[in-house]
């Protein structure tokens, strides 16, 4: 199912997820960008080797021919070689589940079918209900009315009475497989129960009843190979069985080859409950790694024999295994002697995180769990994690080098390197990382990396040192321009010699440390100070930036203001002078008609004396007294005795009219 092809990428993306159980969407993308957006690629370099790999192109003949296709059924599940994962993509297939027997992309071609049957996610639902909350963890295979079951004995509500809401798609029944809904692991639910009436003792009452044989815990499990802890909500009905099964698909750890700490004692039997198994409640802390035993590894597997091996829900017990014509020694690696210790590290790993995987788990197969906590990384990681943190957060780094010919490793590993003082000395002061020199390829590509990383000469030191010196247990510490070697401790010492040197070490480190603290804290506090004249600066500049802002404002609002007042002046001169100009001539005094004399006072305690007709308008006054600068919107005509207001007047009448005739003091009075 190449990119090209008519489906749309949104179904390859939501097919993607369903198979893989990938939630994160970018994650998604990315991993099927790299692969062309081709389905069945992307989804071959995600799920585990053991599972399967999927063919990438079909014809429409082999969807046609059976649940296996043209081939067999041996031919479909027949182990790919591939190369190692990098470290992205075994994050993403620790991290999801593998895909389900329903996916499209499963259809064409099926690899096996008790394969697919047990490749089944776990899905984790917070039901509300009543301010109460109820986690309930259910495999994808299960229904929608399996929920509803297991929360009617949490709720003590029936189900024909439960409203079960929440589902991001249309219609859910019963019925419904989670499966077909395309879940992502963790959901949120609520419930309604419109027929019961609300109590508020109803989920005491409920919760007394329950016991503890009907709560769920919290199992937190420790992957100590992948140094990763998987948080899983468990029903208390669940068995011990039923839990190793599913952390067989989360860490690709059959649960014949689990080796579990943790459990009480009471548990001596898988197929008890967790409620019934004496685990602490509500949380609950387990470890879990692959048996230290001669059992063959999927490496050695692949150099000693070719069985293959059934999945566990149907292979726990070796008792059929003659069924399919294996030898049991050759199941357990006892067929060869050259198979009973697989190599440290991987020759030519792609990827240094993988190859500090194997290191890891070899190591603890072959000494035991109590061990240094190897970083998972390259040395240049490493490196940054020990030396370039903050002062206080610095630590040594101790590089650890394997050499399996040694006939020292043996008994350093297993008596100084596995010591519980050197294991809490080294995890509490130390970034510890390792890598095997057994092979010359990997001897070369450390070689390079502590050029680069330490400069030559330690490079050259390391070349200087036998086969049966090693191995070897490098300190180096971090300074401002080089990193710097303080010990080089060989195979053959001892537990109190290895310590005294670890001590010696940490007490150059410390002092070291101490200097780089001081000057740390000195420089954080020139910084401060220096962030603080910063800031005040700033602010002063703000403020005279608001100041001079606010400043030139005020200057434009004056000018404004001049500019309408000059304006206003300007108009109003232009009216008086059109009112003065528009004005009929004074009458003289010896004139035929009659005329009127008047005499105003202004405001200021001018006079203005003028002789009009006596059949003149009040308006022709009115005019008059504009014209010398006292508009009648603004100021009122008034009578002496008795006080009249002529501009209340109509300005028809005429001066004999309005009694103003033949002479009359009148004084001018603004308008409030």
């Amino acid at each position: 199912m190449a990119s090209d092809s008519n489906m749309d990428r949104e179904m390859i993306l939501a097919d993607f997820q369903a198979c893989t159980g990938i939630d994160n969407i970018a994650e998604a993308i990315t991993l099927l960008e790299l692969n062309n957006w081709d389905l069945v690629a992307a989804i071959n370099g995600v799920i585990p080797q053991e599972n399967g790999i999927l063919p990438s192109h079909f014809s429409s003949e082999a969807s046609q021919t059976g649940p296996y296709g043209p081939h067999s059924q041996s031919e479909a599940t027949a182990p790919v070689p591939s190369a190692p994962p990098s470290s992205e993509s075994a994050s993403a297939s620790s991290s999801s589940s593998p895909p389900s027997s329903s996916s499209p992309a499963f259809c064409p071609v099926q690899p096996s079918r008790h394969i697919l049957e047990r490749q089944s996610r776990m899905l984790s639902f917070r039901v509300e209900y009543r301010q109460r909350s109820t986690e309930v963890v259910l495999e994808d295979a299960s229904t929608v009315g399996d929920i509803k079951s297991i929360l009617e004995t949490e709720l003590q509500v029936p189900v024909s009475k439960m409203q079960l809401k929440g589902w991001k798609s249309g219609d859910v029944s019963d019925s419904t497989v989670l499966r077909s809904l395309h879940l992502p692991k963790n959901n949120s639910l609520y419930v309604l129960t419109p027929d019961i009436a609300p109590s508020a003792s109803t989920s005491q009452s409920s919760s007394a009843q329950q016991g503890l044989s009907n709560q769920n815990y919290l199992l937190v499990i420790s992957h100590r190979e992948a140094q990763r802890d998987y948080s899983l909500n468990f029903p208390a009905s669940k068995t011990i069985q039923e839990v190793k099964r599913n952390i067989s698909d989360l860490t690709n750890i059959p649960v014949r080859h689990q080796q579990w700490d943790g459990w009480p004692a009471s548990a001596s039997d898988d197929s008890m409950t967790l409620a019934s198994s004496g685990i602490s409640y509500p949380c609950h802390h387990l470890t879990v790694c692959r048996r230290s035993s001669p059992a063959l590894t999927v490496d050695q597997t692949d150099e000693c024999t070719d069985v293959h091996m059934v999945s566990d829900s149907e292979g726990d017990d070796f008792e059929d295994a003659p069924e399919f014509g294996v030898d049991e020694s050759e199941v357990f690696g006892m067929g060869s002697a050259s198979c009973q210790k697989s190599p440290m590290m991987p020759e030519n790993s792609e990827n240094e995180g993988d190859a500090l995987l194997h290191f890891t788990a070899e190591f603890s197969r072959r000494y035991g769990d109590c061990h240094p906590v190897f970083y998972i990384g390259s040395l240049e990681a490493a490196s940054q994690e020990a030396f370039y943190g903050k002062a206080r957060d610095r630590k040594l780094l101790a590089i650890y080098l394997h050499n399996d010919e040694s006939v020292l490793g043996n008994v350093f590993c297993s008596q100084m390197m596995c010591a519980d003082s050197i294991v809490s000395y080294l995890s509490q002061n130390f970034i510890t990382w390792a890598w095997d020199v057994t092979k010359e390829a990997n001897k070369a590509r450390l070689l390079t990396m502590c050029t680069r990383h330490f400069g030559s000469v330690v490079a050259q030191t390391i070349r200087t040192y036998k086969t049966d010196q090693f191995p070897l247990l490098l300190i180096v510490m971090g300074k401002r321009t080089s990193n710097e070697v303080l010990n080089v401790i060989q195979g053959n010492t001892t537990v109190d010699e290895l310590m005294m040197r670890l001590m010696g070490a940490m007490e150059i480190f410390t002092a070291q440390q101490q200097e780089d603290i001081k000057d740390e804290d000195e420089r954080e506090a020139r910084e401060m100070v220096k962030r603080e004249q910063d800031e005040a600066y700033r602010l002063s500049l703000e403020a005279d930036r608001k100041k001079r802002e606010a400043q030139e404002r005020e200057e434009a609002e004056q000018v404004r203001q001049e500019r309408i007042r000059k304006e206003q002046e300007e108009e109003r001169e232009a009216i008086r002078l059109s009112l003065e100009q528009a004005l009929p001539p004074e009458p003289k005094e010896e004139g035929g008609e009659p005329v009127s004399k008047l005499r105003i006072r202004t405001p200021s305690g001018e006079f203005l004396e003028r002789r009009f007709l006596g059949s003149c308008k009040l308006q022709v006054l009115f005019d008059f007294i504009a014209s010398k600068g006292y508009p009648s919107d603004e100021f009122k005509l008034l009578t002496t005795f008795p006080r009249r207001n002529i501009t209340q007047i109509d300005p028809a009448w005429s001066l004999v009219e309005a009694k103003l005739f033949p002479q009359e003091t009148l004084f001018l009075e603004a308008k409030e």
